[in-house]
């Protein structure tokens, strides 16, 4: 716990249903996850705060183990802040875990790694359970062809010429 007046920083790892948001980063007065997260650490800190997302998702796109870092500095424990938190976030963003973290800790550029998964669902029958969760194909997949596409994919690779002008990873190479 930190004594009255202290800024400590944290690390949230969040999962949300994307389809209720215009994506992660904050835009303008679209309801984004970040900008929900913020306004609810606002009211528990009572002063302004900004958090820093590991990523971004676009709109529709959900997340199982989304990361944020930020500070506050009012007088809450890890427990106590993940309570307060989902009391005011849930119920299409729930935060998994509460990590007390540095100051220097930065969620993007402290991160060591990212995963993705994308599903299709190979049928002509849409679903019902998982709509905005997968990718429904109604024609056969071959299967093979993919598997010896997705080859071309495996190894380190030099992304330079995907980079926007204000890009700001540390390298173009991803693995």
């Amino acid at each position: 716990l930190c004594n009255e007046g202290e800024i400590m920083s944290y690390l949230i790892k969040i999962a949300y249903d994307g389809s209720k948001f215009f994506g992660f980063q904050r835009l303008n007065d679209e309801v984004t996850v970040q900008k929900t997260l913020e306004e609810a650490l606002t009211k528990i800190n009572k002063q302004t705060v900004v958090i820093k997302g590991a990523g971004r998702t676009d709109r529709g796109v959900h997340a199982n183990c989304q990361c944020a870092s930020f500070s506050l500095d009012v007088n809450i424990d890890c427990d106590g802040l993940q309570k307060a938190l989902n009391s005011l976030v849930e119920p299409y963003i729930y935060i998994k875990e509460v990590i007390e973290v540095s100051d220097d800790f930065h969620a993007r550029f402290s991160a060591i790694g990212r995963g993705y998964i994308y599903r299709i669902l190979n049928r002509r029958a849409p679903t019902v359970l998982e709509t905005n969760r997968v990718w429904t194909v109604g024609y056969p997949l071959d299967v093979e062809k993919m598997r010896e596409g997705a080859k071309y994919l495996l190894g380190n690779h030099d992304f330079t010429s995907f980079r926007g002008a204000g890009c700001q990873a540390l390298s173009p190479i991803k693995t």
